[in-house]
């Protein structure tokens, strides 16, 4: 989920940058240091996008930078357990699909793609329903629930998102659509027998 925030902090902002307006480079500053940054309470960082406050600078001798406390606003991601997210399938392997959600990936274990036994074909980088005939592959849009979260580190490679797509409303957008379609054609066969 993203949300937006107000954090306190330090910008060092550069001698070279003090003839450019100072909220401006505040931000800038503030995106480059901390853009793809993960915190364990608030998630990654999207970006930075306004200055609240902005105090004084401070000089530090041998450095040259003056150092600002700034209250900003910054958007965050942080995915929740539960959740249910959309995304891209990014790649498909024989343990099964990852996922990008937001700025993240995830993955759907071959086990929890489906109700299906899951086939893998290496070839065409897809995961093939045994019986269903369902085909998922990379550049397909799904629906998943998360069911297991570990934000750990401080970047997104450390941390994990486990994905299931086998609950109902779940799953590849074309599944999804033709099971409603399914459950429709269900009740007009039933009022026409009635």
């Amino acid at each position: 989920m993203y949300y937006m925030t107000t954090i306190e902090g330090t910008v060092r902002i550069p001698p070279y940058k003090f003839d450019e307006p100072l909220e401006d480079v505040a931000i800038e500053t503030l995106n480059e240091e901390y853009i793809g940054k993960l915190d364990k309470n608030l998630g990654l960082m999207v970006g930075a996008f306004s200055i609240e406050e902005i105090g004084e600078g401070v000089l530090i001798m041998g450095d040259g930078a003056a150092y600002h406390n700034v209250v900003f606003n910054a958007i965050f991601f942080k995915p929740e357990e539960q959740e249910i997210v959309e995304g891209e399938v990014t790649d498909i392997t024989e343990f099964g699909a990852f996922v990008r959600i937001g700025p993240m990936e995830g993955l759907v274990h071959v086990s929890q793609v489906t109700d299906d036994y899951i086939n893998y074909d290496s070839r065409n980088a897809s995961l093939l329903g045994n019986e269903s005939k369902k085909i998922l592959t990379e550049g397909d849009s799904i629906r998943a629930r998360i069911v297991t979260l570990s934000l750990k580190g401080k970047t997104i490679n450390e941390s994990k998102i486990g994905l299931t797509m086998r609950q109902p409303n779940l799953g590849k957008f074309e599944w999804i659509q033709a099971e409603k379609n399914k459950a429709q054609s269900k009740k007009l066969i039933a009022k026409v027998e009635e």
